[in-house]
């Protein structure tokens, strides 16, 4: 089977506080053989990148909708009359409040959905064709 990578750059603002915020150049990445997964790599002022992976549903669904709980969590908003996408994460190093532009966000996710569908992500992971093999046994 083949894998495809779907990738873009693209600055995110990290929310410092209600009126200040820097930007953060990421890549957004989804990759055919972790189907349900989407990667943020954050290239901040570090040696090395630091790499957030969850669920691509989260993502679709946060654009329209408050979702998630726990370490990460998304939804959409308005700031300064643009529609834009909240990502909270949270893990034992810190916290961090990121602000996406829905469209960017948007077209890379459609583009995502174009090369798996919603729904068939078990098929990409082959775990058909295996039990098949081994049920044929």
């Amino acid at each position: 089977m083949r894998h495809t990578v779907v990738q873009r750059e693209l600055e995110l603002r990290l929310v410092l506080s209600p009126e200040r915020s820097i930007p953060v150049p990421v890549r957004l990445g989804y990759r055919t053989e972790d189907p349900y997964a989407v990667h943020i790599t954050f290239h901040i002022d570090s040696e090395h990148p630091v790499d957030w992976t969850f669920a691509r549903d989260l993502l679709v669904e946060g654009v329209f909708r408050p979702c998630g709980h726990g370490d990460v969590r998304v939804w959409p908003t308005k700031v300064d009359g643009r529609g834009v996408v909240l990502m909270a994460l949270s893990s034992p190093d810190g916290d961090a409040l990121l602000q996406a532009p829905v469209p960017q966000v948007s077209a890379w996710l459609e583009r995502t959905l174009r090369v798996v569908p919603p729904g068939a992500e078990g098929g990409r992971l082959g775990i058909d064709d295996a039990l098949d093999q081994l049920l044929a046994r």
